[in-house]
């Protein structure tokens, strides 16, 4: 069956590979073992059958600050990954150490050129790039900042274990909260200021923190929010928390901060450093599965999971990912574009860890107009950009070729994530907006996981759709998604599946706060499969080119008469064939406690000056036949005037279906829009489900 799927389009290869670290590890590892792998997914295949061996060369490989001695096995390969193993027992590891400086192969500090004290460490970029002015910071200043900040923290009583959490932009401020609160052994939280109080309390009430550090204004698209009501807002919600001790305002504007006096329990940045008697990093030994982040799931039809993680995971993992997977090192400038509130805002830090200089930007990339942000790429010289499908899409559709706008002959790798990247954004990525010589390094992975389980690879070539491989030590195989539980069914590469994670790997989170915790994480991963980690996504292997295609949420996966495909498949059409009328699309399932089969409903979002009409409809319906197959097509093609979203811009289809369903749901405050849900509602009764191309007047 899956011999027979066509080869995707090859749109780029590396023009030197042995010049890749990936290749430099691979020949290393080599070195050590005494044998060749022929091909990336030999390395790979070794690498998740010899997990203790392959993270423990990889943590060998790496210029790591620790103490204590690297076990072997540095994992129990035979416990099942539900118990969740520890790792690397007896090694003590500080993550923000660990950033602010690198190890000798004894785990020892030692000075290096690549975070030498008056190497620029991170940028800072306002919204509009050159309308304020970009702030420089070396790593010497970073390393001061992060001192006094933390040494005032530990003077206000901060300790290991403590939780402080952000509501904030990506800045300096927002950097250096996070490394003074690892610096202590604390566990760091962030969220972004467009997020509901609802939804900040949602996740504050549940990690009990000791400090709030929070912007005092918002900017985005121009717009200037006072975020003082939201303040005390949040301030009202936390009545009763006993460890919760007030916020710290940070200026989000210098020429204009806030007055905050009228907000309770609440000082500024400056008044909370006036406790530190000195800049000193003393850093709080931490042993490698300590917890020091806590990140959450969308929450999109309840409350939000506090998914906690370990130190020694993320740092070595995120080395390897940053390093093997997407070249990045210490001549590396990453900008990663990203809400404090998204996984993707570890990914910014994480460049921090390869000795490469993160650039922070805090706000629209579109104003003052479409083109400014590209600017900026080539006058910071850009070599890595992380972005997501939303937003190529919106150049495409725009008619904005990069390559023609800046110079981006510094730019190397544009790493996307967040939603599905379409084979026609590959496309025109090569064919028309990018310079052929940029690796497009589609990954997708999780919050779950502070990683990826497909990523990009640069010893493989990138064909169009999906990721170029399987991420290096994480387990991954596609199970049968029509069986219901025991050890599941593993299906052939070229089949559809459920993607699941077969046995243990580092960066597995150790637990989850609030109610409940570890029941939630276990029927959140391990409930459906017996001791496999149950990820949630729909994809598939390509026999051929071991892409991972990733086809939709196996819990929006469409099953029409028994068919099953992901919503994914329907988006990449409208996208490709449609982007002149149709501004955006969600396509679910609906079946009610009446219906016998599941029907597909596909809405669609029109761009102004387009009309939504029956011939549009028959043209679209068409067009997914012909592409697809007959059980593709939707049963009913519908008008949206707003697509429900999270605030980091992903479409969430979960609440769509279930509303369509019959259900009654109550939308968390991570939704950007939950007001656009009640429009659904109507979906669920017979009298409104009327095919528009079988009468004559438009809806």
């Amino acid at each position: 069956m899956g011999e027979d799927l066509p080869i995707p389009r090859k749109l780029w290869e590396h023009p030197d590979p042995k010049s890749t670290e990936m290749y430099r590890f691979k020949t290393s590892l080599e070195k050590k073992l005494g044998k060749t792998f022929k091909d990336y997914d030999a390395l790979y295949d070794w690498s998740v059958e010899n997990r203790s061996d392959f993270w423990r060369f990889t943590f060998q490989y790496f210029p790591l600050v620790y103490s204590g001695t690297v076990p072997n096995p540095v994992v129990d390969e035979s416990a099942p990954m539900d118990t969740i193993p520890r790792w690397f027992t007896g090694v003590k590891m500080n993550f923000a150490e660990n950033v602010l400086f690198s190890g000798d192969k004894n785990g020892r500090k030692v000075p290096t050129a690549a975070k030498a004290d008056n190497k620029i460490a991170c940028t800072q970029v306002r919204e509009g790039s050159f309308l304020e002015p970009i702030q420089q910071f070396t790593w010497k200043d970073l390393r001061q900042r992060v001192g006094r900040l933390s040494q005032a923290m530990k003077a206000r009583g901060v300790k290991k274990g403590d939780r402080i959490a952000i509501v904030a932009s990506t800045s300096i401020d927002t950097l250096t909260v996070f490394l003074a609160c690892t610096t202590l052994g604390g566990l760091f939280s962030s969220s972004s200021t467009d997020m509901g109080v609802k939804g900040i309390l949602d996740r504050l009430r549940q990690i009990k923190p000791t400090f709030l550090f929070m912007d005092d204004w918002a900017v985005y698209n121009g717009k200037k929010v006072d975020l003082r009501p939201k303040m005390k807002d949040i301030m009202a919600g936390m009545s009763g928390v006993t460890e919760f001790q007030g916020i710290v305002a940070q200026v989000r504007l210098q020429h204009s901060p806030a007055d905050i006096s009228s907000v309770p329990q609440a000082q500024t940045w400056s008044d909370f450093l006036s406790t530190a008697k000195s800049d000193a990093l003393e850093f709080e030994p931490t042993d490698f599965s300590d917890p020091f982040l806590v990140v959450y799931s969308s929450g999109t039809t309840g409350q939000p999971k506090c998914i906690v993680h370990g130190i020694g995971g993320v740092i070595l993992n995120g080395l390897k990912e940053l390093t093997l997977h997407r070249s990045i090192g210490p001549e590396s400038v990453q900008l990663q574009y990203t809400t404090t509130g998204w996984i993707m805002y570890m990914a910014s830090v994480q460049a921090l860890l390869c000795g490469g200089r993160m650039v922070m930007y805090d706000g629209s990339p579109f104003l003052p107009d479409n083109t400014t942000f590209l600017k900026l790429l080539a006058h910071e010289k850009v070599t890595h950009l992380g972005t997501s499908p939303r937003y190529l899409q919106t150049l495409q559709a725009n008619k904005i070729v990069p390559k023609k706008v800046a110079d981006l002959s510094n730019l190397k790798v544009v790493s996307s994530t967040g939603m599905v990247l379409s084979e026609q954004l590959f496309e025109w990525f090569y064919d028309e907006g990018f310079p052929p010589s940029v690796q497009i390094d589609n990954i997708s992975g999780g919050t779950d996981l502070v990683g990826c389980f497909g990523t990009g690879v640069p010893l493989l070539p990138v064909y169009s759709g999906g990721c170029q491989g399987r991420s290096l030590g994480t387990p991954v195989k596609v199970y049968d998604q029509t069986v219901e539980g025991g050890k599941g069914v593993e299906v052939e590469d070229g089949v559809p599946g459920e993607l699941v994670s077969y046995a243990a790997f580092p960066t597995m989170p150790i637990t989850f706060m609030g109610e409940n915790g570890p029941k939630r994480y276990f029927d959140s991963y391990f409930a459906r499969f017996e001791h496999v980690w149950t990820h949630g996504d729909f994809i598939m292997i390509h026999p051929v080119t071991k892409q991972v295609m990733f086809l939709g949420r196996s819990d929006g996966v469409l099953n029409p008469s028994g068919v099953r495909f992901g919503s994914a498949e329907i988006y990449s059409i409208i996208e490709s064939k449609f982007a002149e009328q149709i501004s955006d699309s969600i396509c679910i399932g609906q079946r009610r406690p009446t219906d016998s089969d599941e029907r597909v409903i596909l809405f669609l979002l029109m761009k102004p000056g387009h009309e939504f009409t029956p011939k549009l409809v028959r043209e679209v319906k068409e067009a997914i036949r012909k592409e697809t197959s007959p059980r593709h097509v939707p049963r009913y093609v519908f008008e949206t005037k707003d697509i429900p979203t999270t605030v980091n811009g992903k479409k969430v289809e979960l609440p769509v279906k279930q509303i369509v369903s019959g259900k009654v749901i109550k939308p968390s405050g991570t939704l950007l829009n939950p007001e656009s849900l009640d429009y659904y509602y109507a979906f669920a009764k017979d009298e409104n489900l009327i095919d528009v191309t079988e009468i004559k007047a438009k809806l």
